[in-house]
């Protein structure tokens, strides 16, 4: 992957920093007829549409300036779990943040721009992590296989990276759905450094595009739990159908919850298993200790070292007088609590009647006056780079080796309960209470009863079971209490006891710098 240097173009005018020339001749020593010559270049063209979820550049952590993949934003911002994160997290009940970098407040306070960084930054992580996956899959083709005259076996496995590419550029689709609504949209078919900008096509027809990719790919990828750990199968496949029928609604004003049901239901029975220690899922050898992952975000202190994905959800949520050895790393950086609200959900903060419950009080207040404060706002304990059973950090006490789950079996359980809950066909209450309960009995929270059983109880319980996993504002949206007042917490709005927000602040804008440079792009409304 450090040697691998694939032409890539971004899509505003395919390039961050953009240019009229798009005729240029690209001058890396490596270009992409180079990379695509040999079955090895295929692989390791692959490792970079997968490494480019865990990594910032081809070099390391902190390339010289300039150097990583998106330009434009601090290298170790740019990852695109952080960026997603801190979109999903941010921006509700879950999390607020002390530091002052220009723009990261404005998530909390709901008043970001067309020109947020962040915003901009996970805009362009998403769109890189697409074009990616559209260049592998345009010199993956039959038709450019054929004429290479390699061996049978080593175009099967091309073949079946050119699948995985189809779906991780699937649920980038669904993310730019989920926080932007209208993105640009380009395929492999499309001429990458052509005169024609790239265009929208509306949230309904990019639903529909994502949904059909699924379908295909449901015959085309390995089985569930057949495929190597970190890679595409058919449970991730569901997994995504499943939730993306879980806020059809949301996304095009048509509810899909029997899909929904469905395609959950084929996750659940398809092997995979709750892991027995709900602590023990974000550790730092949790892929050696779980069935329960269905796709993940692979970390390795040694091999995929950046300052996002779990290396930021580690040290960010460590300051104050938390140690930081009780949490495998080499220091706090004095950054993510949480508010209120999330404390509330849980019968106390100790866990000692839910599990799930991961707070650090010792010297925090449960409340916020001032949210650039680290002490103000009970600090998370859900990630620690320690070794399930030895007890010992991870390989790196800077890079936690905690792999992070897109998708995982608790999530399922819960879409599953929900959709049946909300009128979906296919399925039962007596089911989806089991499901429910086997993650309370898990968490050691007891079993409730089925008049228990409400819409409203499934969101608590998803906070209980998910925070911190980028699932919140997705999830109040779908509610109706992301911008409504019907719902406040502690300086939603910014404002202390919090307030509602304008409706259209449901999907975020697009950025400013992509508008100007491609006027076929609408701006979603009132930004």
């Amino acid at each position: 992957m450090k040697k691998i240097m694939i032409i890539i173009l971004s899509l505003s005018v395919w390039t961050l920093s953009c240019s009229k020339k798009l005729d240029r001749l690209p001058k890396n020593d490596i270009t992409a007829e180079q990379v695509y010559s040999t079955p090895a270049g295929y692989f390791q063209a692959a490792a970079k549409v997968y490494g480019a979820y865990a990594l910032t550049s081809n070099i390391g952590p902190a390339s010289p300036p300039g150097g990583g993949d998106i330009k434009g934003i601090d290298e170790g911002f740019s990852d695109f779990l952080r960026l997603f994160w801190g979109a999903q997290e941010l921006s509700t009940d879950e999390a607020v943040i002390a530091w002052g970098d220009a723009g990261i407040q404005d998530f909390h306070n709901m008043n970001w721009s067309s020109s947020n960084p962040f915003l901009t930054g996970l805009y362009y992580r998403s769109l890189y992590q697409i074009t990616l996956a559209n260049d592998f899959i345009k010199n993956a083709a039959d038709e450019v296989l054929n004429a290479k005259g390699f061996g049978a076996a080593d175009v099967a496995d091309i073949v079946s990276f050119r699948n995985e590419a189809r779906f991780l550029r699937a649920y980038q689709y669904w993310a730019l759905l989920d926080l932007f609504g209208n993105p640009p949209f380009v395929t492999e078919k499309d001429v990458i450094g052509s005169n024609a900008l790239p265009k929208q096509i509306g949230k309904e027809a990019l639903f529909q595009y994502i949904e059909s990719e699924l379908k295909a790919l449901e015959t085309l990828l390995p089985d569930a739990r057949a495929n190597d750990y970190g890679r595409a199968g058919k449970g991730a496949v569901w997994a995504l159908l499943a939730r993306l029928y879980l806020n059809a609604e949301a996304y095009t004003g048509t509810a899909r919850y029997s899909d929904a049901v469905a395609y959950a239901k084929k996750v659940i029975d398809a092997g995979y298993s709750l892991t027995g220690n709900y602590q023990d899922l974000m550790r730092a050898n949790n892929q050696k200790h779980t069935d329960e992952f269905i796709l993940t975000i692979n970390y390795d202190g040694t091999r995929t070292q950046n300052y996002g994905g779990t290396t930021f959800l580690t040290h960010a949520a460590v300051g104050g007088n938390m140690p930081a050895a009780q949490f495998g790393i080499d220091g706090g950086w004095g950054g993510t609590r949480t508010t209120r609200a999330l404390v509330d959900l849980f019968p106390d903060p100790s866990g000692n009647t839910d599990k799930r419950a991961q707070f650090w009080t010792s010297g925090q207040s449960l409340d916020i006056a001032d949210q650039t404060k680290f002490e103000q706002g009970y600090a998370i304990t859900k990630f620690r780079n320690i070794e399930i059973g030895s007890g010992k950090p991870g390989t790196s006490l800077t890079f936690p080796d905690i792999d992070f789950p897109i998708f995982r079996l608790a999530e399922q359980y819960l879409i599953y309960t929900e959709a049946v809950l909300r009128g979906g066909t296919g399925g039962d209450a007596t089911t989806a209470l089991g499901y429910i309960n086997a993650l309370r009995t898990r968490a050691g929270a007891g079993v409730i009863t089925a008049g228990q059983l409400t819409t409203d109880f499934i969101l608590d319980e998803r906070g209980r079971e998910l925070y911190w996993e980028g699932f919140r504002r997705t999830d109040l949206i779908r509610y109706k209490r992301f911008t409504a007042g019907s719902y406040l917490w502690p300086w939603k709005g910014g404002t202390a006891n919090g307030k509602a927000v304008e409706d259209w602040r449901n999907v975020y804008p697009i950025p400013v710098a992509d508008k100007n440079a491609n006027p076929n792009l609408q701006q979603n409304p009132n930004y």
